[in-house]
């Protein structure tokens, strides 16, 4: 049996294993992928983000402002 998966490898290190693969003796092979750098967002990208999902960061940093009390 032969399961290809290919994964993101957090900065951690640790990785899931599918439950497809049987428990028991493996043999996993790592393979680094060419290029190594995942392209990033445009800016065009990131303000459509950041627009889409305005109304909800606008309440979270009303939320946290809330918790902010005066120092003078």
């Amino acid at each position: 049996m032969t399961i290809t998966q290919t994964v993101e490898i957090p900065a951690d290190r640790r990785i899931t294993v599918p439950r497809e693969v049987p428990t028991g003796p493996v043999i996993l092979t790592f393979t680094p992928v060419k290029g190594g750098k995942k392209p990033g967002m445009t800016e065009a990208e990131e303000m459509e983000l950041i627009n889409r999902h305005a109304e909800e960061l606008n309440h979270e940093a009303l939320d946290a402002l809330s918790y902010q009390v005066d120092l003078w």
